[in-house]
């Protein structure tokens, strides 16, 4: 036997074993077998499923609420399910994060099978889009630039940015084109203050944000002794702004700092109305000195639960 022969015995052989080990399994809609998807192991065979599935959901044998959605009706789902997944981080529950991320990935998929239907752009697109972006903007690692730091990758980044909106349809050239009208205000306050920053125009340092939150405080205080909502309204997001900015010059996450005092407000006022039926009050009815009392005491209590030996002092005024 020649040594060609050999070869080409052992190529079908190994062949034949890669492909009882690929084995594909086909899952039929018409009659799912559940434990079926627990055999299979490949990604895209999977997300095949999940195609076939949204398709057929859509269709006159499918369901009556999935065929009347459409990217408006949508779009509250897709919110919701950003921030349970969001939410599911935060926790660190991993179980809890792998669900949030297939109910995430099936609004993407809902939004690819409804521009399927209307003849606009489909799944494959939305893959090819993302696929020749990132290959677009990590010149780095897929062509033959080089970046040495993260501030020079995103110096670069910003520079590819700027070409993509002289080129595209809308033909923006600002470096806040692409901000997003519709994210959280402080999100959307950041998400400005650190774009401008990339550029240039930002404060020295925390000291100097510090010294504008005063600033803009007494402004606010001036307008409201005028009692001018106009100007309040305006003075008030200035405020706001410059506190966003001083926490983003702390490296402070300003969303995740408000989320938490309203989450600890939230289980401190709980621990109140408790202390208020422990001791057979009528909490609604209890005079605003009386429910300072309780809060205090429940802020003893939960510091004491939270061990506040890795705490700061946090006595004083109610927050």
């Amino acid at each position: 036997m020649t040594v060609f022969l050999k070869m080409k015995i052992l190529k079908t052989v190994l062949m034949k074993m890669n492909n009882k080990k690929h084995h594909k399994i086909d899952f039929n809609l018409d009659t799912p077998d559940q434990s079926l998807l627990d055999r299979i192991e490949k990604p895209e065979e999977l997300f095949k499923v999940l195609l076939d599935i949204m398709k057929r959901l859509r269709s006159e044998k499918g369901c009556l609420w999935d065929r009347e959605q459409n990217h408006k009706s949508l779009k509250k789902s897709l919110i919701e399910e950003t921030y349970e997944t969001v939410e599911a981080i935060e926790s660190g529950d991993k179980d809890c994060l792998n669900e949030e991320l297939g109910d995430l990935l099936l609004q993407v998929v809902f939004h690819g099978q409804i521009a399927d239907e209307e003849g606009t752009f489909n799944i494959s697109s939305i893959i090819r889009a993302i696929i020749k972006k990132l290959l677009r903007r990590h010149p780095h690692v897929f062509g033959n630039d080089s970046a040495s730091s993260n501030k020079e990758i995103l110096a670069n980044w910003e520079d590819i940015k700027k070409e993509e909106r002289k080129n595209s349809a809308m033909n923006e050239d600002s470096i806040f084109s692409g901000i997003p009208g519709s994210l959280p205000s402080l999100h959307y306050a950041y998400e400005i203050q650190n774009r401008a920053s990339r550029l240039g125009f930002d404060w020295d340092g925390p000291a100097d944000v510090y010294k504008k939150i005063i600033e803009e405080l007494k402004e606010l205080k001036q307008e409201a002794d005028r009692d001018n909502k106009e100007a309040i309204e305006a003075e008030l997001g200035d405020l706001l702004f410059s506190i966003v900015n001083y926490g983003r010059h702390l490296k402070i996450d300003i969303e995740k700092s408000l989320k938490g005092t309203g989450r600890r407000f939230i289980e401190r006022f709980k621990l109140m109305e408790e202390l208020a039926e422990e001791k057979g009050l009528d909490f609604r009815g209890l005079s605003l000195i009386e429910k300072d009392k309780l809060w205090e005491i429940a802020k003893k209590r939960y510091y004491y639960e939270k061990d506040k030996n890795n705490l700061h002092d946090r006595s004083g005024k109610r927050t």
